[in-house]
């Protein structure tokens, strides 16, 4: 027993491994139901992912996995089965579904290039709770490129503009690490992920209100991450204007 307790924290910290590396798992049924034409499979199993992607970073921190597998790199499993996830699932996904033009498959690529880019970057994940460069939410807009339906041109120059997003410095909020209004980045993260849940289920047919109402965090993100980085730039030009005035 008392050997028993002294490999508990090795243990433990092995389990959050197991538990990180089952969103692989949950990745290869994504991409089997998108080769099987189940779409709505496809985001229930990304939803699973992404519940484990949002969860295992408290028990690693919280079990001290660094600790007790010092010579296994967790994060390294974390950014690989992100990267099936958030990256090679979806543009497998948009590639099967159409969902952009013959003239844009080009974009595909150049999303997976653009992605192993980003997250090969050390300064991926900043100190301070930050990514830097668009942090690869491919999941994101493929699902919301099904949702409303073809328009496979513009789907294709936005992923062209995103990848190009990808190597601009500019600091998107890690929710449950930024410090800046962390705990609504928290709770409207979760809403939107009960949203989302509620359009899955009838996903042939979804509610436009609900559609439309799940937005609300994605530009939220994107506006919040745009101020904090030009905060600031924009402090420093309004000082400078009232010093002139």
């Amino acid at each position: 027993m008392r050997a028993l307790r002294t490999k508990l924290p090795t243990l433990r910290a092995w389990a959050v491994h197991f538990y990180t590396s089952l969103g692989l798992v949950a990745g290869l049924l994504a991409l089997i139901a998108t080769a099987d034409g189940r779409p709505r499979d496809v985001f229930i199993f990304l939803g699973l992912a992404l519940w484990i992607d949002a969860t295992d970073g408290m028990l690693a921190r919280g079990w001290e996995v660094t600790v007790w597998t010092p010579r296994f790199d967790g994060r390294k499993l974390d950014d690989i089965t992100d990267y099936v996830n958030y990256t090679l699932v979806p543009v497998f996904f948009i590639y099967q579904f159409g969902l952009v033009s013959e003239a844009w498959t080009l974009s595909l690529p150049i999303v997976l290039m653009a992605s192993a880019y980003g997250f090969c970057q050390k300064a991926a994940k900043t100190e301070d709770g930050y990514y830097t460069g668009f942090p690869s939410y491919w999941n994101v807009l493929a699902f919301y490129f099904y949702l409303f339906g073809p328009h496979p041109a513009l789907y294709g120059a936005l992923l062209v503009l995103f990848s190009a997003l990808v190597f601009v410095p500019i600091k998107y909020i890690y929710p449950s690490r930024t410090p800046f209004l962390r705990s609504l980045n928290i709770a409207l993260g979760f809403f939107g992920f009960l949203i989302i849940c509620l359009i899955v289920i009838n996903f042939d047919d979804p509610d436009p209100r609900l559609v439309y109402l799940s937005l609300i965090y994605p530009i939220y993100y994107m506006v919040l991450s745009f101020y904090l980085h030009f905060r600031p730039r924009l402090h420093s030009w309004l000082r400078f204007s009232h010093s002139r005035d």
